[in-house]
């Protein structure tokens, strides 16, 4: 590792009242960092974003730290371990964690690090920050703890060719759900129905979203599996069951707002006994490795796909980031940054 660099994305500027752009991040080169007693060091093969980067750039979202003027930009990734002074972690293992926007990273691997090993052998390890990492792991734990889906009960979705949006639609459809799922396009609600069985879709975009729900679920929603917020979430609490269970995943339609949209429609909720429940997906650990068995066992078995729009380079992680936010990502937003697939 002696003439290898190691090149970071760092935090320079704080998107306040705007949207993210590339000049709020610097590209710098450092050295590869060294390695302590019970440390491991950890190249980077694959890096993800996420609709909280922007919070993390600004206040740390409530629930980390904000991230410091000249701090490598965080971020999960999944890596390789180059070199190891702990035994509990030999060289070779894969590994997915909070790696940053970097090429090397250390780690210990303590409890409560949030690095894991990948376990699984069925499909690419870039599915350590999709389907198989705590994208899916985030669809699979809140929907089974939340939602508690029942065979033939209907589960709405928006957002749902996203990262998380496209897994949960297909466990929703795997457990036994009718599953309609709400998104941007027409191009993406025919890939919905198509790749990923969804039963309806809506686009939002033609503005006749309280009439199309009406049209497709006319028995009314038991189950909302919420990624946007906002005027959505408002118009799908006019359609709830009476105890109606609603995943608050995210609000990415809310994320680049001043101030947050306003309910109208709150009432819904007590009038229909629904339950309204947000989560943070690392209060499941204990379910993680149940996750990812059950959902490599799907991919073995072809009943699950995974939905990767790929980028190649670290250069281009401030673009995945703004693709994300602009809505042009169809299925999990990666980069590649090292190795073969």
């Amino acid at each position: 590792m002696s003439n290898a660099e190691n090149r970071q994305w760092c935090l320079a500027e704080r998107p306040i009242g705007r949207p993210v752009k590339e000049s709020d991040f610097s590209f710098e080169v450092a050295p590869v960092p060294k390695i302590g007693d019970g440390e491991f060091l950890v190249r980077t093969r694959y890096l993800s974003v996420a609709p909280v980067m922007r919070n993390y750039m600004i206040d740390g979202a409530g629930i980390e730290e904000p991230l410091a003027i000249g701090d490598v930009m965080r971020g999960r990734g999944v890596g390789e371990i180059v070199e190891s002074n702990n035994a509990d972690w030999p060289v070779g293992t894969f590994v997915q964690g909070k790696l940053g926007w970097q090429d090397y990273a250390v780690a210990t691997g303590k409890p409560g690090s949030l690095m894991f090993p990948i376990r699984q052998k069925v499909a690419p390890i870039a599915t350590g920050l999709g389907v198989l990492g705590m994208t899916g792991f985030t669809a699979y734990c809140s929907l089974k703890d939340i939602g508690q889906p029942k065979d033939g009960e209907t589960v709405v979705v928006s957002g749902a060719l996203g990262g998380v949006g496209n897994i949960a639609v297909q466990l929703a459809r795997l457990m036994g759900c009718k599953v309609i799922g709400i998104a941007g396009s027409e191009e993406k609600c025919r890939l919905l129905e198509d790749k990923l069985g969804c039963h309806a879709t809506i686009n939002y975009k033609n503005g006749t979203l309280e009439e199309d729900l009406k049209r497709v679920a006319p028995n009314g929603v038991d189950i909302f599996f919420d990624n946007v917020g906002g005027s959505i979430l408002d118009a799908v609490l006019l359609h709830l069951n009476r105890y109606a269970r609603i995943i608050c995943c995210g609000r990415i339609s809310e994320y680049l707002n001043d101030e947050p949209y306003r309910l109208r429609n709150w009432g819904q909720v007590g009038h229909n006994r629904a339950t309204m429940r947000g989560f943070f997906v690392y209060d499941y650990e204990p379910m993680f490795e149940e996750a990812e068995r059950v959902m490599a066992d799907w991919i073995a078995a072809g009943e699950l796909t995974y939905q990767e729009d790929r980028l190649d380079g670290l250069e281009m992680m401030p673009t995945a980031l703004m693709r994300l936010y602009e809505g042009k990502n169809v299925g999990k937003q990666i980069v590649h940054v090292s190795g073969d697939d």
